[in-house]
């Protein structure tokens, strides 16, 4: 699944390339993937309607549209936006919306579990996962005292709560994992039992391996690709990711793999161990 660095390149593309266009048409390949309202009044509330400014909330995009409304994105497993000229057509395409200048953007989706809504005034309520999302990591109001606030009393394991958007927003599998893998924490370790010094150099690799994988435009793990079709370039960075059975970069111990609340989690059983 694509994490905060892939969605936020995403976002970039999009600024750059749909922000300020007028939708001309929408084509429903697939409406099951749009959640709300009827995929007609989906099509009517965003046709000859403007993108006026695209943003992203965790793993969430959202196009502010010059109604007022907003379209709301979020790709999960598979799901890709590929922007094109107007009429290229793409293998798993669900949504499609063409511009007024021969361009189209297209939502595909192999797996299906994308979803797609259309908010009127605002109502980000009515999607509660998109509502009740804990703090970006890389905002400046993200402090390291604020982070340790949050994790003070946490009985979880370290790994679950990063991971948890409720806590922070975000962050996956992936960078969870790097962050705790540099930061010589066991994933499975409590957050309540880490010491102050722990908690500080982890919010600093955290927000420093979001920036740099940023910075490459994401990695391309599974199936993440940018807004044209291209491959992330942090995959050769990752220093403890899908690494099982070869050897630690730090220390040369055989990195291991575990399965955490059924998410498979690459450590070091040296560097990081669960004291």
């Amino acid at each position: 699944m694509p994490e905060l660095p892939e969605v936020e390149t995403i976002k970039k593309d999009l600024k750059e390339k749909v922000e300020g266009k007028k939708v001309e048409k929408v084509v429903i390949a697939n409406d099951k993937c749009i959640k709300m309202p009827t995929p007609r009044e989906f099509m009517l509330g965003i046709e000859g309607r403007f993108f006026q400014q695209i943003k992203r909330r965790g793993k969430y995009l959202i196009f502010e549209l010059d109604s007022g409304d907003n379209l709301v994105i979020h790709l999960k497993l598979t799901g890709r936006l590929i922007y094109s000229l107007k009429e290229k057509k793409l293998d798993y395409s669900k949504i499609i919306f063409i511009f007024c200048d021969s361009t189209q953007l297209t939502f595909t989706d192999i797996r299906g579990f994308g979803n797609a809504w259309l908010l009127y005034d605002k109502e980000f309520q009515k999607i509660s996962s998109l509502n009740n999302l804990g703090p970006e990591p890389l905002e400046e109001e993200f402090t390291v005292d604020k982070f340790k606030e949050l994790l003070k009393g946490k009985k979880s394991d370290i790994k679950s709560l990063l991971m948890n958007q409720k806590f922070i927003a975000g962050i996956g599998n992936v960078y969870s994992q790097e962050s705790l893998f540099l930061s010589g924490i066991h994933p499975k370790r409590k957050a309540l039992s880490l010491r102050d010094e722990e908690v500080s150099k982890l919010y600093n690799n955290l927000r420093s391996i979001l920036s740099e994988a940023i910075s490459y435009r994401g990695a391309s793990v599974d199936t993440y690709v940018d807004l044209q079709g291209e491959k992330g370039k942090y995959k050769p960075h990752l220093k403890v990711y899908g690494r099982e059975g070869k050897n630690c970069l730090k220390c040369g111990t055989t990195i291991q793999k575990i399965n955490i609340k059924g998410r498979g989690t690459y450590f070091c059983p040296y560097c990081q161990s669960n004291e």
